[in-house]
């Protein structure tokens, strides 16, 4: 064994051979392994999950005339088989047979707790997280007592002090954390095999008419994408840490004006429920202090979905910031934005600025505090903005050039 380079070039190069020699092509990790004797080199491995988009195929030398061949290895022992066509049809099938049971799985994960928080009448936001390889997270007393002091120790809000979960209780294969009893507090419900969903209601401003009634729920886009923000890490670390799952997994988002305008409820009438008050995602006018709509039109019914890895959300790496910008775009164009403006993605390389609004910018420093704790760290912006109060934020493992400003 000896030393390699474990420089961007390095790594830039198996990650182009990786992607032109393999179909489709391989998820792996690359962990590099430093030898302090020689800075720049060392061991440099590659860690390859399980993968759910198997077979993967490699390019085989051309025959004759024909074009480079894709050809189907296997591990047999200590050789390398070559898949016959009825293997290679077999896989296919149970690839895709695997992604109808896993949006099927996350229906019901979803539809389970909206079904428990059907009697909720304000506007909720509901993260659920699907890992492509199932785990299992096993239920005993012994087992429990620890998730119960693990969960009502996890901070759930970024940034903001203090614990979320206070009540943990056993479920039919899952863990039931939740603030309290109340409909404004957060519920959560953790599966044994790594799949798991939560409902934040969101904050925001409720506008009434002369006689008290509620005639419409509004909201700021930082309202929505911060919980999105903090949801995210919290449903990855139960799949990967309680359940033992890894690689991949689906998120998936939804907002909903109240629980009945979620699609599984449209079958349950209930004559004494009041009808669903408008909901809409504003701006905050900051003269006036009113709300400045993007779009004149309601919707009570949005969702947006998105594929992840589990230890960049986990980990609060540079991927949750990713994986946070791209549903929080999908999500609020149903709200007439075309991206939430938050988390904005600019120029060619891996480059981004953020703008924090509605529940951020009520939360004094909760992002930096959160940044210096977690995988990212605060620095000054490299040229000077007209707020004297923005900080920047980049991650540690990737970049300078990656950046996020954040006005408090």
């Amino acid at each position: 064994m000896f030393d390699v380079d474990l420089d961007d070039a390095h790594l830039r190069h198996i990650r182009q051979v990786i992607a032109a020699s393999t179909a489709p092509p391989v998820p792996y990790d690359a962990i590099p392994v430093h030898n302090p004797e020689a800075p720049g080199t060392g061991f440099l491995l590659l860690a390859v999950p399980r993968s759910p988009a198997g077979p993967h195929a490699v390019t085989a030398p051309p025959t004759g005339r024909t074009q480079t061949a894709l050809r189907y290895p296997r591990r047999g022992g200590s050789r390398t088989e070559w898949l016959t066509e009825t293997d290679v049809a077999t896989a296919y099938r149970a690839r895709f047979t695997a992604a109808a049971e896993r949006e099927q799985r996350l229906a019901d994960v979803k539809a389970e707790l909206v079904d428990a928080l059907a009697a909720r009448t304000t506007p909720q936001l509901i993260v659920t997280l699907i890992p492509e390889q199932a785990g299992d997270m096993v239920i005993d007393s012994k087992r429990f007592a620890r998730y119960e002091q693990e969960l009502q120790a996890t901070q759930l809000r970024l940034g903001q002090p203090g614990t979320a979960f206070g009540q943990v209780m056993v479920g039919p294969r899952r863990l039931i954390v939740s603030e309290g009893n109340g409909r404004h507090s957060a519920r959560a419900e953790l599966h044994r095999d790594g799949s798991a969903t939560i409902a934040v209601p969101l904050s925001g401003r409720i506008w009434v008419d002369d006689y008290e009634e509620a005639e419409l729920h509004t909201a700021e886009p930082g309202d929505v994408v911060y919980p999105l923000l903090c949801a995210l890490p919290f449903l990855a670390a139960h799949a990967r840490d309680l359940a033992a799952a890894s690689g991949l997994a689906h998120a998936s988002v939804t907002l909903v004006a109240d629980m009945s305008a979620h699609p599984t409820q449209a079958r349950a009438f209930d004559p004494e429920r009041l009808a669903t008050v408008p909901f809409r995602v504003d701006r905050i006018d900051p003269v006036t202090g009113r709300p400045r709509p993007f779009t004149l039109g309601f919707s009570a019914y949005a969702t947006a979905d998105a594929g992840v890895l589990l230890d960049d959300l986990a980990d609060c790496e540079r991927g949750l910031l990713q994986a946070t910008a791209a549903l929080g775009d999908e999500l609020l164009q149903a709200y007439g934005y075309p991206e939430t403006g938050l988390i904005t993605w600019t120029g060619s390389g891996p480059s981004h600025s953020a703008t924090w609004s509605g529940s951020m910018a009520r939360t004094p420093h909760g992002v930096a505090i959160w940044a210096e704790a977690a995988t990212v760290m605060v620095g000054p912006m490299p040229t000077r903005t007209s707020n004297p109060r923005r900080a920047s934020v980049r991650t540690r493992s990737t970049s300078p050039r990656w950046r996020a400003s954040l006005p408090w």
